[in-house]
Order: C-alpha cells, then structure tokens, then sequence
C-alpha cells in the first residue's frame, strides 16, 4: 500500500507502507526522507498520533491517504572545535605530549652529572609540593634562589613536550658552589654526580618546607630532614677489655654508603650490612695502650627515600687518581632494610610489614588465578607516577589512616616522611660509565608510571627492567653510582 506524507509545506507521495510492521518501522522510512527523528515525529491518524508500536494494520489505512506529520530536524552536529590531528601529522613535541614521554634536559657541555641527578630525583612528588610552596621571587640568597630555580624548572619539565635547557638553573647551582664552574683549557669540566647530588640535598634541607600529619605545608619542619635523613644508634665496645664500659653514640645520614666487598661480584644489602661492623684501633683508658674495638651501627629511623651511594672509586696515590671499581653489584628491585635496624625500630615495623607481605600474596595468588592479567597486574605498581604532585599530599592522609587501621606505633604514625614497614621498591637509578668521577658520562634511570625510562640528557627512551639489571656492572658499561628507594605504599 502506498500513502502521501504532508510536512513543513512539502509533499511526499507514493511511500510504500508495509502494513505488517510497527509504527517505528513507518517511521524510519519518513526519517530517511526528511531527515526528522522518529522520536521528534507527530503523525496524525485515526485515533490521535502514530506511536512506535502502533500495528500498521489497524489503522484502516486506503490506498494513496495523505498523512500529515509535523517535526523538527534535529540540531545538526557541530564540527569538532579543534580540528582532528593524526599522530603521523603531530610534531616530535606534540607526539612527546600525547604519548606522555617525559621531557630530557639539554646537556650545557659537560653538565650530564647534573642532568642525571635532577632526572634522578624528579620520581619525589612530595619534592616539588614541598617547592612548589616558596614564593617565585629571587633574592640575594643563592640557596633560596636554587631551591625556587629547581622549583621552576621541575615545572617546566612537566609542561614541555620537548627537551628543556636548564641554563638559569646552572647559573644558579655555580653562583651556590663554585666547585661546578671550574674550567680548563676546554671548558667547564665534567663534575661528579654523587656531589651534585649531595649538594642539592643540603641546598634544598635549609629551604624546603616540610609537612604535618594532615598533609598540610609546615613552614617549621624541613622536608629533607623529614623525608630522606635516616638515624642510627652505634654501639663501640672494646675487644680487649670487654668490661670497659660500652660507648653509645647517635647519627644522622641522608645517603647509606655501600663498601663494595670482595670477590667477582657481590650484593648491595651484604655491602650495607657489612659496612654497619666495623673493626676499629684506638687507644683504650683502661688498658693504657691501643686496643682493638667493635663498632656495631644500627638504623633507628628509616626515611621514606633511601638513598644509597655505591663506593666505586678509590684514590690511588701513586697516580693521583679516583680509579674506578667496576666490580658487580647485585641491587634488588624490592629492598627489605630489616637487617639493617635496630630490634625497637623492627617491633615498629612488624604491623606494616605483615600487612604488605599479605597484600603480596594476595596479590600473587590473584595472578596465578588469571594469568592473562599480567598488563592489569603490571599497572597495579605501587610506584608514583612523576608528574602525580596533586596525589602527593593526599597519599600522605591515605597512607597514615591506613596505619591507624593496622595500629602501627604511634610515635611511627607521627613521623611525617618515615618508613614504617621498612619495605622499598627502586624508583630511581644514576648510573657511569668511564674510568674516573670527573671523566665519563652520566646517564639517569628513573621509575614513571609504572615504567623505566633513560634520560640520556635530551634524549629520552622507555627501557625494560631487564635494562635496569644490566647497570649492576661488571664491565665498562653503564654502571650503577646511586640508587634510589621509596617506601612501599601499604
């Protein structure tokens, strides 16, 4: 059967109406024709307005009836307000955004010891919400003015799909310690990346503020003190005379020193362990001479960034020179640092430390119970992303209303920036390679996302953990200088 359609002033004849389906259908072929919805058609028949069930067949239509429907076209779509891009149209700096590759920094000539310990120490969210919080203007304090350039120039790099170049910065780092501006005939020298890093830390220590318990700024507190200085309890007893009284003395350290041992390779937490005994000769008051002594070096704090500095030079007087240890260190991708505190401080740590241990086996039995999620299992890090500054503070509260719930010591709980199950995972690694401290070449390995990446100055590459491996040593390829570790989220 065929009927004709009346609609805004035109006319439609000969449709073609097939009695055995519903409303909607009737309506569908009126939308191709006049481009109206069938939700916004009003089609009047006998008994009112056609709807979508209505049986065709009841509507004792006769052949060439006209129907009138009214409606509106709907608003045509908009074009979309930024034109479409194609990765393959994108340039290197805006592809580097879309794929969130995280920006390099200009090698200045010879300022690689540099570029690596700032790359280095970008994986510290907390760092930046901590600079973030000193006010932009310069002053005559090149200290001040350091911590507010590293401030600046960590924004930069967030912002930047492409390589930044930290010139002001470099100024500001020679202007606080001279050491960096030296010169030879060809120019500023290369540096050692261990006193980079060591000089920063104690730049930033007389800045940076630190936080309260509710994840707030406290200009009072200092966040190097509060988030990456340890303390220890050494104990040093005599061997001769074992009952002169025993000497207790209390430290602090930012960066734990591994001694490296003995033989074709060995391991950084033995390194450690062995370094915290030592065997001392000094003159005793109750034997009247020299006399041997035990010095035993326990952690009585545990910072939430563990940074450890691997002794790979040595002076050799006879040439004059830091000669290089190319020995392998085996460093571990999880570290448990129980075995280097003291008993008080393990009882501490016992709830946490269950508490992660259960989570690792709930988590590995979830695994093998579905072990094609090994992507959604890799995401699962407990890494920080870099540029995740906004979470930095309010990670402080999730984690410390975690601890209230596992009943972690309350003198742990109100340690803002400590370790309270002693349990790290690697976040950072600066590497060498060369023979000497102010030879060579640096190269930084930091953890984002989930994922390893190399910052080779201003070229920036995504690496495997079997890459991060590789920098043990053993060889004249890169090798590991510093690492750095951040305390498990619970």
């Amino acid at each position: 059967m065929k009927v004709t359609v009346k609609w805004a002033g035109k006319k439609f004849d000969a449709i073609e109406v097939d009695l055995s389906q519903p409303g909607l259908a009737f309506k569908t072929q009126l939308f191709s024709l006049t481009g109206v919805a069938p939700d916004r058609q009003k089609i009047l028949v006998k008994g009112g307005q056609l709807k979508d069930d209505t049986d065709m067949a009841t509507l004792g239509l006769k052949e060439g009836q006209a129907l009138m429907m009214m409606g509106t076209i709907g608003e045509l779509p908009k074009a979309p307000q930024a034109p479409v891009q194609f990765m393959e149209d994108l340039t290197d700096t805006q592809l580097a955004k879309a794929l969130k590759v995280p920006a390099g920094l200009t090698n200045l000539g010879n300022t690689c010891y540099m570029n690596a310990t700032l790359q280095s120490l970008r994986v510290v969210p907390e760092l930046q919400a901590s600079l973030k919080a000193i006010p932009a203007t310069f002053t005559a304090d090149p200290r001040l003015n350091l911590a507010r350039g590293l401030s600046g120039l960590y924004t930069q790099l967030e912002d930047a799909g492409d390589a930044v170049t930290p010139f002001l910065f470099l100024q500001v780092l020679r202007s606080c310690f001279g050491q960096f501006a030296e010169q030879d005939q060809r120019g500023f020298m290369q540096q050692d990346a261990e006193e980079c890093w060591g000089e920063l830390m104690s730049a930033v220590a007389d800045k940076a503020p630190g936080f309260n318990a509710d994840g707030d700024v406290d200009a009072g507190k200092k966040f190097i003190d509060q988030f990456f200085t340890g303390e220890t309890v050494s104990t040093m007893t005599c061997v001769d005379a074992p009952s002169e009284p025993a000497k207790v003395e209390f430290g602090t350290f930012r960066q734990l020193k591994a001694n490296i041992g003995a033989g074709v390779s060995t391991y950084m937490l033995t390194d450690l362990e062995n370094g915290f005994v030592e065997t001392i000769e000094k003159n005793s008051e109750t034997l009247g001479r020299t006399a041997t002594y035990k010095k035993v070096t326990k952690i009585t704090r545990l910072p939430k960034y563990l940074t450890v500095n691997f002794v790979r030079f040595q002076w050799k007087p006879s040439e004059r020179v830091k000669a290089k240890i190319l020995k392998r260190v085996k460093f571990p991708f999880e570290l448990d640092a129980s075995s280097l505190c003291n008993l008080s401080l393990l009882e501490k740590l016992s709830p946490a430390k269950l508490h992660l241990k259960r989570k690792e086996e709930e988590a590995s039995a979830a695994k093998k119970a579905k072990k094609d999620d090994s992507s959604s299992s890799a995401a699962a890090s407990t890494a920080m992303d870099v540029d995740a500054l906004s979470s930095a503070v309010s990670n402080m509260v999730t984690q410390r209303a975690i601890m209230a719930s596992l009943n972690v010591d309350g003198s742990l709980m109100d340690d803002v920036g400590c370790n309270v199950s002693g349990q790290y995972e690697l976040v950072a690694v600066l590497t060498h390679v060369g023979r000497g401290t102010n030879s060579g070449h640096y190269i930084g390995w930091a953890k984002n996302s989930g994922k390893w990446w190399q910052f080779n100055d201003d070229e920036v590459s995504m690496v495997s953990e079997e890459d991060i491996t590789k920098l043990e040593g053993g060889g004249d390829w890169h090798t590991a200088y510093i690492v750095l570790y951040r305390a498990k989220d619970l």
